[in-house]
């Protein structure tokens, strides 16, 4: 069964196969929208023009210029280059044991922290914080004082901070808050930026990141570094092999 035909252009059938091998090029993502009528109309469009240009380049002989001579040469060299170095490095394993000993040799790059998920109200003044804290055991909601009064950006969220880990927050502000109870208002807590009003929203415990949930990671991160010891290795195999004569830059 012959293909069908879209558009001639400059003398070359233009399929619909061809059309379709040029949006199965486009991302995933892309694609279902390149099923529509309209976009393949635009890729057929892009499809004709390529093929009137190319018959151009023909008729004024461009093929035959020294600078287009030169340019197949250096992109012969660079694909040529580019599958010398793919031969090196594909094909490339990692075994399953490999992973789960990554994994339980660096417990620290696994391990999640604890947590501390915290709002909070900064002042110039320690006078200031405690009225602050009055007016808030009196009533006042903790986010609309801290809309009202609060200096730090935050304000404009309640003061959220969101969660935090230790080493994130000035020694002061952490302690408070690590120590602090939940639901309690803390403060004032000086620190360099000013007086502080805390609230203690969450806290969450460190814990171990189980080896399912990051065999991806460890998987690719190995590839990588066997690809990379292997291509160094090869290099250096190759500068004995052929000579490398380096320069001062």
């Amino acid at each position: 069964m012959s293909e069908k035909v879209l558009a001639v252009a400059a003398g070359h059938e233009i399929t619909e196969k061809e059309v379709n091998d040029l949006i199965k090029n486009y991302p995933p993502e892309q694609q279902i929208y390149m099923s529509s009528p309209q976009a393949k109309q635009q890729v057929l469009e892009q499809i004709i023009a390529f093929h009137l240009f190319h018959k151009m380049a023909i008729d004024e002989k461009i093929p035959e210029s020294k600078e287009y001579k030169e340019m197949i040469e250096k992109m012969q060299v660079e694909l040529a280059s580019h599958m010398a170095a793919t031969s090196v490095i594909e094909g490339i394993k990692v075994e399953e044991a490999e992973e789960k000993a990554f994994y339980e040799e660096n417990p620290d790059l696994f391990a999640a922290k604890p947590q501390v998920s915290a709002k909070h109200i900064l002042v110039e003044t320690e006078d200031s914080a405690n009225d602050i804290a009055k007016e808030i055991a009196d009533g006042l909601a903790f986010e609309e004082a801290a809309k009202k009064y609060s200096t730090c950006p935050s304000k404009e969220q309640g003061g959220d901070l969101g969660y935090f880990s230790r080493g994130q927050m000035v020694p002061e502000f952490e302690k408070a808050a690590f120590e602090g109870e939940i639901g309690k208002v803390i403060g004032p807590v000086q620190t360099q930026f000013g007086y502080h009003l805390i609230r203690v929203e969450d806290k969450k415990e460190g814990s171990v990141i189980p080896f399912e949930q990051v065999k991806d990671q460890i998987h690719q991160q190995l590839i990588q570094n066997k690809q990379k010891e292997v291509y160094d290795a090869k290099v250096k195999e190759l500068e004995t092999k052929y000579g490398v004569e380096r320069k001062d830059v």
